[in-house]
Protein backbone atom coordinates (compact mmCIF):
# COMPACT_ATOMS: atom_id res chain seq x y z
CA UNK A 1 0.00 0.00 0.00
CA UNK A 2 1.33 3.44 -0.91
CA UNK A 3 1.32 5.91 1.98
CA UNK A 4 0.36 9.55 1.62
CA UNK A 5 4.01 10.51 2.13
CA UNK A 6 5.06 8.30 -0.79
CA UNK A 7 2.45 9.95 -3.01
CA UNK A 8 3.72 13.46 -2.37
CA UNK A 9 7.38 12.96 -1.57
CA UNK A 10 10.01 10.72 -0.06
CA UNK A 11 11.28 10.17 3.47
CA UNK A 12 14.17 8.86 5.50
CA UNK A 13 14.28 7.87 9.15
CA UNK A 14 17.14 8.83 11.42
CA UNK A 15 18.15 7.30 14.71
CA UNK A 16 19.23 10.50 16.38
CA UNK A 17 17.80 13.29 18.48
CA UNK A 18 15.42 15.79 16.97
CA UNK A 19 17.85 18.69 17.36
CA UNK A 20 20.71 16.69 15.86
CA UNK A 21 18.44 15.74 12.94
CA UNK A 22 17.71 19.42 12.24
CA UNK A 23 21.44 20.08 11.97
CA UNK A 24 22.03 17.05 9.77
CA UNK A 25 19.19 18.04 7.44
CA UNK A 26 20.52 21.57 7.14
CA UNK A 27 24.00 20.25 6.28
CA UNK A 28 22.69 17.73 3.74
CA UNK A 29 20.61 20.41 2.02
CA UNK A 30 23.51 22.86 2.03
CA UNK A 31 25.73 20.29 0.33
CA UNK A 32 23.21 20.28 -2.53
CA UNK A 33 23.06 24.07 -2.80
CA UNK A 34 19.91 24.61 -0.71
CA UNK A 35 19.52 27.10 2.09
CA UNK A 36 16.69 27.21 4.59
CA UNK A 37 14.58 30.32 4.01
CA UNK A 38 11.86 29.55 6.52
CA UNK A 39 11.46 27.37 9.57
CA UNK A 40 8.05 26.78 11.11
CA UNK A 41 8.02 25.24 14.58
CA UNK A 42 4.68 23.42 14.38
CA UNK A 43 4.94 22.12 17.95
CA UNK A 44 5.35 25.62 19.41
CA UNK A 45 2.69 27.13 17.15
CA UNK A 46 0.08 24.52 18.08
CA UNK A 47 0.88 24.98 21.76
CA UNK A 48 0.57 28.75 21.52
CA UNK A 49 -2.52 28.90 19.29
CA UNK A 50 -4.49 25.84 20.44
CA UNK A 51 -2.84 24.91 23.75
CA UNK A 52 -2.29 21.36 22.52
CA UNK A 53 0.76 19.17 22.88
CA UNK A 54 2.32 17.90 19.67
CA UNK A 55 5.54 16.06 18.93
CA UNK A 56 8.56 18.10 17.82
CA UNK A 57 7.82 18.95 14.17
CA UNK A 58 9.39 21.53 11.87
CA UNK A 59 8.58 22.58 8.35
CA UNK A 60 11.67 23.85 6.55
CA UNK A 61 11.39 25.95 3.41
CA UNK A 62 14.47 24.95 1.41
CA UNK A 63 15.62 26.97 -1.59
CA UNK A 64 18.32 26.39 -4.16
CA UNK A 65 18.81 29.93 -5.55
CA UNK A 66 20.01 28.75 -8.97
CA UNK A 67 17.00 26.49 -9.46
CA UNK A 68 14.58 29.05 -8.03
CA UNK A 69 15.90 31.71 -10.41
CA UNK A 70 15.55 29.36 -13.38
CA UNK A 71 11.96 28.49 -12.44
CA UNK A 72 10.95 32.08 -11.70
CA UNK A 73 12.52 33.24 -14.97
CA UNK A 74 10.35 30.77 -16.88
CA UNK A 75 7.11 31.27 -14.94
CA UNK A 76 7.10 34.08 -12.35
CA UNK A 77 3.92 32.75 -10.73
CA UNK A 78 5.79 29.57 -9.75
CA UNK A 79 6.73 31.47 -6.61
CA UNK A 80 3.34 30.41 -5.29
CA UNK A 81 4.67 26.87 -4.90
CA UNK A 82 8.22 27.66 -3.78
CA UNK A 83 10.30 26.89 -1.74
CA UNK A 84 10.73 23.11 -1.47
CA UNK A 85 9.25 21.95 1.82
CA UNK A 86 11.07 19.50 4.06
CA UNK A 87 9.58 18.27 7.32
CA UNK A 88 11.43 16.96 10.36
CA UNK A 89 9.22 15.05 12.79
CA UNK A 90 9.89 13.22 16.04
CA UNK A 91 8.19 9.81 15.90
CA UNK A 92 6.72 7.87 18.81
CA UNK A 93 9.37 5.15 18.43
CA UNK A 94 12.15 7.68 19.07
CA UNK A 95 13.29 7.96 15.46
CA UNK A 96 13.10 11.17 13.48
CA UNK A 97 11.46 11.18 10.06
CA UNK A 98 12.67 13.63 7.44
CA UNK A 99 10.28 14.05 4.50
CA UNK A 100 10.89 15.88 1.24
CA UNK A 101 8.11 17.19 -0.96
CA UNK A 102 8.57 15.93 -4.53
CA UNK A 103 9.41 18.94 -6.75
CA UNK A 104 8.02 17.07 -9.76
CA UNK A 105 4.61 17.02 -8.10
CA UNK A 106 4.78 20.71 -7.26
CA UNK A 107 5.94 21.80 -10.70
CA UNK A 108 3.26 19.58 -12.19
CA UNK A 109 0.72 21.85 -10.53
CA UNK A 110 1.97 24.71 -12.67
CA UNK A 111 1.26 22.75 -15.84
CA UNK A 112 4.26 24.28 -17.61
CA UNK A 113 6.51 21.88 -19.51
CA UNK A 114 9.28 24.49 -19.41
CA UNK A 115 9.65 23.77 -15.68
CA UNK A 116 10.27 20.04 -16.15
CA UNK A 117 14.07 20.21 -16.18
CA UNK A 118 14.17 22.51 -13.14
CA UNK A 119 11.92 20.15 -11.21
CA UNK A 120 14.03 17.16 -12.24
CA UNK A 121 17.20 18.91 -11.05
CA UNK A 122 15.59 19.87 -7.76
CA UNK A 123 14.36 16.31 -7.17
CA UNK A 124 17.78 14.87 -7.98
CA UNK A 125 19.45 17.19 -5.47
CA UNK A 126 16.87 16.46 -2.77
CA UNK A 127 17.26 12.72 -3.35
CA UNK A 128 21.02 13.16 -2.90
CA UNK A 129 20.40 15.02 0.36
CA UNK A 130 18.10 12.21 1.53
CA UNK A 131 20.72 9.62 0.56
CA UNK A 132 23.36 11.49 2.54
CA UNK A 133 21.08 11.40 5.58
CA UNK A 134 20.60 7.65 5.23
CA UNK A 135 24.37 7.23 5.52
CA UNK A 136 24.45 8.98 8.91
Amino acid sequence: MTTTAEKIGFSVRLQTSFDAALGLVSEALQEQGFGILTEIDVQATLKKKLDVDFQPYRILGACNPTLAYAALSEVPQVGLILPCNVTVAQLDDGEVEVSFLDPMLMMGLAGESSLQSVAESAKEKLLLAAAALEEV
